[in-house]
Parts: C-alpha cells; structure tokens; sequence
C-alpha cells in the first residue's frame, strides 16, 4: 500500500541513492511521504557497497569502512531498516594495533563512562606512554579554526602516543594527512567515540558485505513504504522558478513539480556545484588505496583479529572476513600512482604481520584505488563545505560534503541525510546557504567525477 503524504507535502524527490540519499529518503517515507529516489548508475550505495569480483571467486566490498556502536546516525539508520542482525556482535571495546618496527602488539581499551580511567591502567593505554600524555588531548576542544592534528597534539605529548595512536586515528578518520588536518574536526570524533567510554568504542563489522547490511534492506524498507527507485536517472539540470525548484531535467525525461514537492539533492559536492549556482563546495580531494585479497582456505586462522591499526608500515587498517584479507591506506597520495603487482606485494607485507601469517609470495588481489575519495578535512576546506538549506525553499543538501560537524565519513553522510529529511519534515522557512561565494570568493569551478580504478593481480 502507498502511503499518504505527508501533510500538505506533495511528493519529496530524493537526487542520489548513496548513503545520504538511502537515508533521507528512508526518513520521509518512514513519516508517510511519498518519496521518489533517483540514481544515476544501476546500483544503490554510492562509494558504499559489495560487489562480486568474478575473476577473484568472492564478494567484496569496493571500501573498507568500520563503524563503532558511538555512531549514533548510523545506528538509527540500521534499525529503522531492520538490518541489525546482519552485523557481527559488537566485540569488547578495543581498538588493537601492531607496530611494523618493534613487532609489539597492544589495544586501546577505552574505560566505561566518560571519565577516562583507562589511561592510568598500562595494560588499557598505549605502551611507552604516560597517563599525562594523554591530557593532550584536551586541546583540541580549545584548538582555533586554522590548527591541525599535528600542530595541536605534538605541543606537550610524547611523540610516542601521537605515532601510535592520535597520528593513525587522524588519517583514518579524516582521510587527510595530521599535519594539514582539522583539530577541532579531529577532536569531535574524539568526543564522540572515545571521549563517551567503552559503549561508544565497539566495533560494528558487516557479516556479509556493505550491500547486504546498509543498502539492501534500506531498498527493501522503501519499498514495503511505498517508495519509488528509479535506476538510470542521471540528472542533467535544475529548472528554477519563483525561489523554488519547479522541475527536474534527467537524461531523456523532465519531472515537472508543484509548489508543494520537495527535493533534496544528495549527489557528490562536485556534481552539485555544477547544478546549484553558486554552491561552493570543498575542491580538493584525497585518494584511498583498498586492497582485497583472497587467501587459501585455513591461512588465517580464528584466534587472528577481526581488524587492526598499524603503526610504521604502508598500510594503515587491515579486516579479516572469512577467506578474505582487506587492507586500506587512507590519504594515500604517496601511493595511488604506483603500479598494481607492486601494491600487491608491498601491502602483503604489512597483513602477514598483522595477522601473525607466514611470510610468502601475496595471494591473489584486487587493488580499487579511488582518487577522489572524500574531500580533504583541511581547515581551509572545511570553510567550504555548504549548509542543507539553500536559497530555494523547496530543494535541499545531502551528502557527506554537507556541513555536518563530521568528516566525510558513513556517519557523517547518514547524519547529512537524516538532516535534510528533518527540513522537509519541519517545513522550515528558507535559509541561504552561508559560503565563502556569499562574501565574493570565487565560484567552486566544476571537477570530474569520482573514478575507481580497479586492477586484479595474479601471481
């Protein structure tokens, strides 16, 4: 049965099925809109999904991505669309991590409550560290606007603790190197996860892929809602009428809209610039390297880690999943040109320490490197990034670019989301967007799109 609109709302036009436009449109048809999803592509998720690899023989994901029980927009959003259940028990509160030079091994295991008595226990906090070094960390809810990662924890911490922990977290987190990133971005993640205690800190890893836990039941939702998903809808322009959009202009088709329909554009920042005048939005974008290899049935054995920070080498975290290995290197600039067999061999190297695995020749592997992965969680960026609300009262932002407070992560695109949803909902009056464009700097000028080069390596 479809559901009635919302009061007075027409139907609501959701541009974009990533995890933002999931999301918003999960929302309203959950309040009883009548939700229209569009996608440019053929599949739903964005940056965020499984796919088979014919030539591997197995299911992968086309990123790494691990979200913790703190990520309180993800969470909601996995409830709402009953997939819970597809997630692994979330695992004890910590986060274990392997030093390519020394070969130690420990885990950060956050304390319960937000009091952080874990720091004073040698056996919870870092090795070679002090409970005083982590003190720190307080900086950075004090850090200004232009600080960095860097800048902030390296003043009167050991540099121990910032190598072993704020440095990889940072990357991880921010996409962006710790001397150019955000402190205070940096330092809301902090709160959100680890300065809330172990609760916020546990791991929430997909049983079965990215697909199957936060895109498939998320369609199968909206359609027991009644909502329509059309597939193929690239979206070339935006028809402005009197403050409002009044039509939507796709490849071969247009969508006339009444004064009461809704639409909220969750497209990538750089395909919004180009359709939203004067949008400006962040400009410069750091690659991610993902590596996915499939391992002989038995090699990695039950007891090896789920995941793993590590410290020293190229790659950054690696997951295990059943017999297959995946490693990422974030901000990877120093590494996206290199070629295909070379990366194979070079991240091989760092999962066979993680994992505790015999040294060898690196098994099959696929490499997806993305380019332009997320923006870069500069300072300067961060100035760019636009509010949901725009100049027209009926057509609003999502998207992981969108200034949410959070980096362009999965929580942050959900939270983007949900947000724009809450306009629609609220009916709140319009809001310019504040930009840099509205105190006469330069339009953002228009980038390509995202391309993934995927390359399969044999022995």
């Amino acid at each position: 049965m479809t559901p009635m609109p919302g009061p007075g709302s027409g139907r609501v036009h959701v541009i974009g099925a990533g995890l933002a436009g999931l999301a918003a449109a999960v929302d309203l048809a959950g309040h009883g809109y009548r939700v229209v999803l569009y996608e440019s592509g053929t599949h739903a998720g964005g940056r965020c999904r499984s796919f088979f690899d014919a030539e591997l023989g197995v299911r992968i994901d086309n990123g790494n991505h691990l979200l913790l029980s703190g990520n309180d927009s993800a969470l909601d959003y996995i409830v709402r669309i009953g997939a819970l259940d597809t997630f692994d028990e979330p695992g004890a509160a910590a986060i274990p991590f392997v030093d390519v030079a020394t070969g130690e091994r420990w885990a950060v295991r956050p304390s319960r409550g937000v009091v952080p008595w874990w720091i004073f226990s040698a056996a919870r906090r870092v090795p070679d560290t002090r409970p005083r070094d982590y003190l720190a960390a307080l900086l950075l809810w004090r850090a200004a606007p232009d600080d960095t990662v860097a800048g902030v924890l390296t003043r009167d911490t050991d540099s121990v603790l910032f190598r072993r922990l704020w440095q990889p977290l940072a990357v991880a987190t921010l996409n962006t190197a710790a001397e150019d990133a955000s402190a205070r971005l940096f330092g809301r993640i902090l709160a959100e996860t680890v300065g809330r205690g172990a609760a916020a800190c546990r791991p929430m890893l997909a049983r079965d892929g990215l697909s199957e836990s936060l895109v498939d039941p998320a369609l199968s939702f909206l359609a027991r809602e009644g909502a329509e998903v059309r597939v193929n809808a690239r979206l070339k322009a935006l028809g402005f009428g009197a403050g409002g959009i009044a039509e939507l202009m796709f490849d071969g088709d247009a969508v006339a809209l009444s004064p009461q329909e809704q639409v909220i554009l969750a497209v990538p920042g750089a395909i919004a610039a180009r359709i939203v005048p004067d949008l400006v939005v962040p400009d410069d974008y750091a690659p991610i390297v993902n590596a996915h290899f499939r391992c002989a049935s038995g090699l990695i054995g039950t007891d090896a880690p789920l995941f793993a920070g590590i410290v020293g080498g190229t790659a950054e975290w690696v997951f295990r999943k059943r017999d297959i290995v995946s490693v990422t290197v974030s901000a990877a600039d120093r590494i996206v040109g290199r070629p295909a067999d070379e990366l194979r061999e070079l991240l091989w190297r760092d999962v066979t320490l993680a994992l505790g695995l015999p040294p060898g020749p690196a098994p099959p592997a696929r490499i997806v490197k993305e380019r332009r992965a997320t923006f870069r969680a500069t300072p300067v960026q961060l100035r760019r990034r636009p509010a949901a609300a725009t100049a027209w009262h009926n057509l609003h932002l999502a998207g992981d670019y969108v200034e949410t407070g959070l980096p362009a992560t999965i929580e942050g695109a959900i939270r983007s989301g949900f947000a724009a949803a809450a306009r629609v909902r609220q009916r709140r009056d319009p809001a310019p967007a504040f930009t840099l464009g509205a105190l006469g700097a330069a339009p953002a000028r228009p980038l390509p799109t995202q391309v993934e080069d995927c390359q399969r390596v044999l022995p």
